[in-house]
């Protein structure tokens, strides 16, 4: 009898952006709310870059995995800030300067049952 394959889950980086930033009033540019959510993943990537999940992410940069969620607003963003804080969940959250606006929140890598729980109601960004 062969011995059970274990499967191994990658790690994510999930990123939460807000998706009214596109929309009016704000109607802010692609590559405006690109480079948010790229600030956001970087400085959750460096905050937590001595936690074994974020070097082993960090190992094989061919493999890296993202996933960008929307938030309807800054409501919603700053609620999901409270909840993963109230969870132990390693994030940043990105304030666009200087401005102050909160733009993005990003975890630092982990398995996807860790946290999918918590980012559950939130849509891929389109």
């Amino acid at each position: 009898m062969a011995a059970p394959v274990e499967v191994v889950q990658p790690l994510v980086q999930y990123l939460v952006l807000r998706g009214d930033l596109a929309r009016a009033p704000f109607s802010w540019p692609l590559g405006a709310l690109v480079a948010q959510g790229c600030h956001a993943a970087i400085a959750a990537l460096h905050a937590h870059r001595d936690h074994p999940n974020t070097a082993a992410y960090l190992q094989d940069l061919g493999s890296m995995r993202k996933v960008v969620l929307e938030a309807p607003d800054e409501a919603a963003l700053m609620a999901l800030a409270e909840t993963l804080k109230q969870n132990n969940v390693d994030y940043m959250l990105w304030l666009e300067q200087p401005e102050n606006i909160a733009t993005c929140i990003a975890l630092r890598p982990y398995f996807k049952g860790e946290v999918n729980t918590h980012l559950r109601k939130f849509k891929l960004l389109k």
